[in-house]
């Protein structure tokens, strides 16, 4: 039986349900090369960052339902229960946080979907500095990484609510090829999570390029 504390696929799934609603009521959302995704098995998305709605917004557009690692702080208040009710992962970014990394580790090993913003927090979104957490995430799984280019949350409206984009503008969510991270020897040592980083930093970055000039942005 799944432990209480297991990341809940279900929740995932209504997690995604509300995605949906929310993204497609409040922008335009515009998804390509969302057939990239495995249909099933686990897959890491790593997601550049520049605005609080490219979490919700990948969730309400991946094809699967994702399970977030989320920083602690989002964790306040009723966002607590939600965010657990709805399979998201709390993890403190100030150490290395062994439960929520047990509990991303499981969302792979049960087949699941695991979402990254692979900078840490939010930035200029592209991906110049990479964390080694999606490096060690991918070869310690042998999960595939789908890079998804998030683009347009970062433009600010003065009307109604300066803080997001554009009610009702187009948001770009491009998804790119899958890949693995590793060198196919199994090494899970920090000089082969170094170079396995530098890789995924090459990747990430040519995907991004090629979403900008795909979309135009």
């Amino acid at each position: 039986m799944t432990p209480p504390s297991a990341p809940s696929a279900s929740g995932a799934a209504t997690g995604r349900r509300i995605g949906i609603g929310l993204m497609y009521g409040l922008w335009r959302p515009r998804v390509l090369g969302a057939w990239r995704v495995p249909a099933a098995g686990p897959v890491i998305l790593a997601v550049n960052h520049s605005h609080n709605i490219d979490g919700p917004m990948l969730m309400g557009t991946a094809p699967r339902p994702v399970h977030f690692l989320i920083k602690k702080e989002a964790f306040v208040g009723p966002l607590d229960p939600f965010l657990r009710g709805i399979g998201q992962l709390k993890v403190d970014r100030s150490t290395a946080d062994r439960t929520a990394i047990g509990a991303a580790l499981e969302v792979l090993d049960h087949g699941g979907v695991l979402g990254i913003f692979p900078e840490g927090t939010r930035g200029e979104g592209d991906f110049a500095s990479l964390r080694a957490g999606l490096a060690y995430f991918a070869v310690r799984s042998g999960a595939p990484i789908v890079p998804v280019a998030v683009l347009g949350s970062a433009e600010r409206s003065s009307r109604l609510v300066p803080a997001l984009p554009p009610l009702r503008g187009r948001v770009d969510v491009v998804f790119g090829d899958a890949f693995t991270a590793g060198d196919g020897s199994g090494r899970r040592t920090r000089k082969a999570l170094d170079e396995a980083t530098v890789r995924i930093q090459e990747r990430l970055a040519g995907h991004l390029a090629d979403a900008k000039r795909l979309t135009g942005r």
